[in-house]
């Protein structure tokens, strides 16, 4: 069956209000976990085979997401989708006013291949959840993911409500020049561009969720250890190969060779070797390259080895590194960590406030003054103070970008307004309504009005 005749049989799907429905939702919903849970050997296997993730590094950072999301919106469905009485205003009584959230119609989602179960799903589950139909489009590049996917939602749903459309660049082409009622886009910047052209064409909404360079900053007044630890983690969870990884370090120069140390003890302690189960490859060897090429050999602190046969760069530090070298100019998003130090943090603020808005940002300290200069005065998606990325795990933040780094949010509830349209219903009475709005129009029903209003 061709692409375009399944978005057409899911527009006319969607006409039948089937999709409206709660038990029908909910119905799907825990259909899609008995499935996840049921085929998680499968799942394990088939990201496996893509990069090398363990079952632990799948279930903490994709699987668990995607299960607690369809927890989440059994529990919130409905509650989230019943009309909301709001206050009526002097000049439309006798009234009264309501927002009632309506799914789009059909939408499309497509996927990254960094966590492919996790940025394909949950979107696509937050999609369902406010009751829309939907194309799923994972990334080719995650091959054996994308073809797990396919085989088990085309196999128990019905396509005229959710499908998955296996391809690269050309099917992805083909889909964009179709009309959906939302794009819900997770990938580069580069690319959300050209999605987000597409989607112009037809005046289609959009939902970027992008990168950009996520800097952590490291002061004096910070707990050095548990800085050293949650930033080693964050950074090379997944090889780096994360949009919120921290992509490169700021650290005060009082406490900069300190640091360093701390950082190079740290990786050695959690034994990120070619064959660690608690690490993944590079996903090709087109990015193994790009990857290879950033290292400087005099910038070089800590790994810096690599071994193109299994697709495996060694966590690496890089000191003395200028804001105009190679490896600062675009996201990395690779294990590869640049440290540069500063000495005044205003002055660093000043810096990050001058590039494009990151999708992340981090910070460690104890001092309360550096806190609240840095959550006040810079602009980024989202962030931790003292820890990173671990603001995604909380579903009552919503997860987004800012300029560059991607438009509109998820997670949540957020998710559900992300795929509703928040409907405005005024019912007025038939009785007691004065003749003052009426023509013809005098000075006196001019004061009237000026008084009202």
């Amino acid at each position: 069956m061709e692409i375009q005749e399944i978005v057409s049989n899911q527009k006319a799907f969607f006409k039948t209000q089937q999709t409206k429905n709660i038990k029908f939702r909910k119905m799907y919903l825990e259909k899609l976990r008995d499935i996840v849970i049921k085929n998680e050997d499968l799942l394990y296997e088939a990201i496996h085979k893509d990069f090398g993730k363990s079952r632990f590094d799948t279930f903490t950072t994709e699987l668990s997401f995607v299960l607690n999301d369809i927890d989440y919106y059994l529990k919130n469905v409905s509650s989230f989708s019943k009309p909301k009485r709001v206050t009526t205003n002097l000049s439309n009584q006798i009234g009264k006013s309501s927002i009632h959230p309506e799914p789009l119609g059909c939408v499309l989602v497509i996927g990254a291949w960094n966590y492919p179960y996790q940025l394909s799903l949950s979107p696509m589950i937050a999609a369902l959840a406010a009751g829309n139909c939907c194309i799923l489009k994972p990334s080719e590049i995650a091959e054996n993911t994308m073809k797990v996917m396919a085989q088990l939602i085309n196999e128990n749903f019905p396509p005229e409500y959710l499908y998955v459309y296996e391809g690269g660049i050309d099917e992805t082409t083909a889909l964009l020049q179709l009309k959906f009622d939302k794009i819900f886009f997770t990938g580069s910047t580069k690319v959300g561009k050209i999605v987000y052209k597409a989607a112009a064409e037809h005046l289609t909404p959009v939902v970027l969720e992008l990168g950009g360079k996520s800097p952590a900053i490291v002061t004096k007044d910070a707990d050095l250890e548990v800085a050293a630890k949650r930033i080693v983690w964050g950074k090379f969870l997944n090889a780096g190969q994360t949009c919120v990884a921290p992509d490169y370090l700021l650290v005060e120069e009082s406490i900069h060779e300190q640091f360093l140390e701390m950082l190079r003890k740290q990786i050695t302690e959690f034994q990120y070797g070619p064959d660690a189960e608690q690490y993944t490859r590079i996903i090709n060897r087109r990015n193994f390259d790009r990857l290879v090429k950033l290292i400087d050999k005099d910038q070089l602190y800590f790994g810096g080895n690599s071994d193109e046969r299994k697709l495996y760069i060694e966590p690496t530090l890089l000191n003395n590194v200028n804001w105009e070298d190679e490896v600062m100019q675009e996201e990395i998003f690779g294990p590869l960590l640049p440290v540069i130090s500063f000495n005044s943090f205003n002055l660093v603020l000043n810096t990050i406030l001058d590039l494009e808005k990151p999708l992340a940002a981090y910070l460690f300290t104890q001092n309360s003054e550096e806190k609240d200069a840095f959550t006040a005065k810079l602009s980024f998606g989202g962030g931790c103070i003292n820890d990173v990325i671990m603001h995604l795990g909380n579903d009552r933040l919503p997860f987004g970008g800012v300029g560059n780094s991607g438009i509109g949010n998820y997670h949540g509830k957020f998710g559900f307004e992300a795929f509703s349209h928040q409907k405005s219903v005024l019912e007025k009475a038939t009785w007691g309504e004065p003749s003052i709005k009426y023509p013809p129009y005098s000075d006196k029903k001019l004061n009237w009005i000026r008084k009202l209003l």
